[in-house]
């Protein structure tokens, strides 16, 4: 073979190679896609106080692992405290006062009897000395004075029974559902409630992180001063929206983390995004924007798809960490094979990289 038909050889041969490997790109997009453009990702809870005070006790150290309702760190109790006992006294004082009001209550009834008492005698007085008045055995100024008396005993019951309403409405409702009692109830569970939130407690498993805290700092209500990274783990990953045409929530995957290098996990489709940012439109008033872009072939968009694993970690991989999804969209014994040595190459290297 001359060497012009050996480099014709060749040349057929790298054709050929190129042809079958872009055959298998094509094909390998549609029946086994994979990216490298995906990631562990944990929810991160900011920690911080619901309610002002001085730090006096960091019961947990930095980086370390917590379980839900565990104490993190304390505030001084003592302004709690004393607020509480402000709203006992307050308590207590409701009481004493719809005592009071129970009392004056009592006194303005018998008031009333008395004057509505005082006010018949004197109708029965006055109505005699009508008769007298003109049977003339008694003097006409007599018996003014009695029905001047009379009408003002009359008045008094009057203001008796409007301050008895003034009483009542002070008063308010009997027992437990009295305005003022249940204010009192009111402001006393608040005091309570800021006592028990001077300690500070996860809201979940997980670990403390960027704890700045030291014991005589004061931190201000609602301003945050660690993080807290829980254990539950999402894997997301990024795929050109060509690729997701035949995937679905539960198909087969493989994940491999950048993390442990030789390690192929499996996995299932969790669920697949609605949308991204760019489709997402504000009614913000202004007019549509279209993008602009003189490239002739645009870059693809990409679509967001979660997996879990079908099996916990052997070890924990902090928030972030970098991983390889292959899915298994068919169930083709030659794709998922051919799949499943794409993802195997591409563990074994993460031992270079």
């Amino acid at each position: 073979m001359t060497p012009d038909q050996r480099f014709a050889r060749r040349v057929q041969i790298a054709i050929a190679a190129f042809v079958l490997l872009f055959v298998y790109f094509l094909a390998a997009d549609l029946w086994m896609p994979i990216t490298p453009q995906a990631q562990l990702t944990r929810p991160v809870l900011r920690i911080a106080p619901r309610v002002a005070g001085q730090v006096l006790e960091v019961a947990v150290a930095n980086n370390g692992l917590v379980q839900a309702g565990q104490v993190l760190f304390r505030l001084d109790p003592e302004p709690f405290r004393l607020a509480v006992e402000a709203a006992e006294l307050a308590m207590e004082q409701a009481r004493q006062d719809n005592q009071r009001l129970d009392a004056s209550l009592a006194a303005a009834r018998a008031e009333q009897a008395a004057a509505e008492a005082s006010a018949r005698e004197l109708e029965q007085e006055a109505t005699r000395l009508r008769q007298l008045v003109d049977r003339q055995h008694v003097s006409r100024q007599l018996y003014e004075q009695t029905e001047a008396q009379r009408l003002a005993a009359r008045a008094k019951v009057q203001a008796s029974a409007a301050r008895i309403r003034e009483l009542v409405v002070q008063r308010g409702a009997g027992g437990e559902d009295n305005l003022r009692l249940r204010q009192a109830h009111n402001d006393l569970q608040r005091a309570r409630l800021n006592l028990a939130y001077s300690e500070v407690r996860a809201e979940r498993d997980g670990v403390v992180s960027n704890l700045q805290l030291s014991p005589g700092a004061f931190v201000a209500a609602g301003a945050p001063v660690a993080a807290l990274v829980a254990t539950d783990a999402d894997i997301s990953a990024d795929f050109r929206e060509k690729t997701l045409r035949y995937v679905g929530a539960g198909d087969r995957a493989s994940v491999v983390f950048d993390a442990l290098p030789g390690q192929v996990f499996a996995a299932r489709v969790s669920a697949v995004d609605a949308g991204v940012r760019e489709g997402q439109l504000e009614a913000n008033g202004y007019l549509a924007a279209p993008a602009a872009s003189d490239r002739w072939v645009r870059d693809a968009q990409r679509q967001r798809l979660h997996v879990h694993l079908e099996q916990p970690l052997d070890r924990s991989l902090p928030s972030g960490a970098k991983a390889t999804v292959q899915l298994y969209p068919h169930g083709s014994p030659l794709a998922a094979g051919l799949g499943r040595l794409q993802i195997a190459a591409i563990s074994l290297l993460h031992y270079i990289y």
